[in-house]
């Protein structure tokens, strides 16, 4: 892989994961404003909360007092925005210089000159890497930089801790997803199986924490292994469940690459 290929993917992907951090950067920053306001009010909140059904606090993370950081990182941002921010990347940039760019007829142009299929693949895998990267620390950083302005009891070491459990969660979406485009060699059957199977584990996962009976499915979706409320209350990395993601995205990447190398790219 040449550096050139590499700066040339993250230039494509520049508009879309600049603009994705700042939705998240300013998204954060709103959450880190409100967290003082939750704190005077915790015991109304406290029974607000009896008002919703188990079902749907389980859903959004809502596994204690919303004034706890680890709950409220969950509640707020790990439990639904970070899902559907990982997806987007994940489908746009995971199928662009595949499937995308096969569709479009525009694959073969820099496959003409001297560039390798496999150095393409592995630019778009990190390129794929890098923006899950900043996006996560553009998130974390905006609720960390305005709730410590606003005297929230925050300790950044523990929740830029989240940012590895995001990345990796985000990344194994993206290996499932550039494989899928790989296979299909199309945007959309891939995006719409990844849409798919998310919102299965997810609705599984909510399941799974209501009927603990059923507890050993829970290890099937990717929803078990993103915990931030445990890294974040207990200040240490989730190694088992960064493990298992890695293996799911470096799995996807791996055998993305591979049919890559010698698939007939005519859609």
């Amino acid at each position: 892989m040449t550096v050139s290929t590499l700066l040339l993917e993250l230039r494509r992907s520049r508009t879309l994961v600049v603009g994705m951090a700042v939705v998240t950067l300013a998204y954060g920053g709103i959450m880190g404003a409100m967290y003082p306001v939750l704190a005077e009010n915790q015991a109304l909140l406290d029974e607000y909360m009896k008002v919703f059904p188990k079902e749907f606090l389980l859903a959004f993370g809502m596994t204690g007092t919303l004034t706890d950081p680890g709950v409220f990182f969950t509640t707020y941002i790990a439990s639904w925005l970070w899902p559907i921010i990982a997806a987007i990347l994940a489908i746009i940039i995971g199928t662009r210089a595949t499937a995308a760019d096969a569709e479009r007829g525009w694959v073969e142009q820099p496959l003409a000159t001297p560039l390798r299929r496999t150095s393409l693949a592995i630019a778009s895998i990190l390129d794929q890497g890098i923006g899950l990267l900043v996006v996560a620390l553009a998130t974390v950083v905006g609720l960390l930089v305005v709730g410590l302005a606003v005297a929230a009891p925050f300790d950044a070491g523990r929740f830029l801790l989240a940012v590895p459990a995001l990345v990796a969660f985000g990344a194994a979406i993206a290996g499932l997803t550039m494989l899928l485009a790989v296979l299909t060699l199309s945007r959309g059957r891939a995006a719409g199986i990844v849409a798919g199977l998310l919102i299965a584990m997810y609705l599984l996962n909510v399941v799974v924490q209501i009927q603990p009976d059923f507890e050993a499915l829970g290890y099937l979706g990717l929803f078990h292994y993103l915990d931030t409320t445990e890294t974040i209350s207990a200040g240490t990395l989730p190694w088992g469940d960064l493990a298992v993601l890695a293996v799911i995205a470096l799995v996807g990447w791996g055998l993305a690459v591979w049919r890559f190398r010698t698939r007939d790219l005519v859609v």
